[in-house]
């Protein structure tokens, strides 16, 4: 059975972007743009509800490849339960209150049973302590909290 990968809109951003004279961002360009076709054929792929609002924003050529590349992924919906465990999430200062759409990512892939969460997203959702708390949080919940990881990561289990 495959792996059911919550693709978080950082991913698609990287993806679709222009490439950048930033080194350590080409790179993760780079290991995004080696991962995407894998998403088909390795994994079963899902964005949700807010991944789309989210790819939507900014520049309106930039929005309109985003969502390009991610219509043919499944979406995941945003139910009560999914709510609920953001809120608890934030509640419990796994995340902070001000990034309530990052509770909701998590929240969104926990409660439709996904197993990893790929992000760049290193600055409050991808980092060993705020997995720790957000685990613990989901866990104590009922849930099976998904794995939180970088694409790059994902890279790294598939060689």
């Amino acid at each position: 059975m495959k792996k059911r990968i919550y693709i978080e809109t950082t991913v698609v951003s990287y993806y679709t972007a222009k490439p950048s004279r930033d080194v350590i961002i080409a790179g993760h360009q780079e290991s995004t743009r080696e991962l995407w076709p894998r998403l088909y054929s390795s994994y079963k792929a899902f964005i949700s509800a807010l991944v789309f609002e989210e790819a939507q924003k900014g520049d309106p050529v930039q929005s309109k490849l985003r969502l390009s590349e991610i219509e043919q992924f499944p979406m995941l919906d945003i139910n009560d339960a999914a709510r609920v465990l953001a809120e608890k999430i934030i509640t419990a200062k796994g995340l902070p209150a001000k990034y309530p759409e990052d509770a909701l990512h998590v929240a969104v892939a926990a409660v439709n049973g996904v197993d990893v969460i790929i992000t760049w997203n290193f600055a409050h959702l991808n980092n060993p302590f705020t997995r720790k708390r957000v685990r613990h949080i989901v866990e104590s919940e009922g849930y099976t909290c998904p794995e939180i990881c970088s694409p790059e990561e994902l890279l790294e289990v598939d060689k």
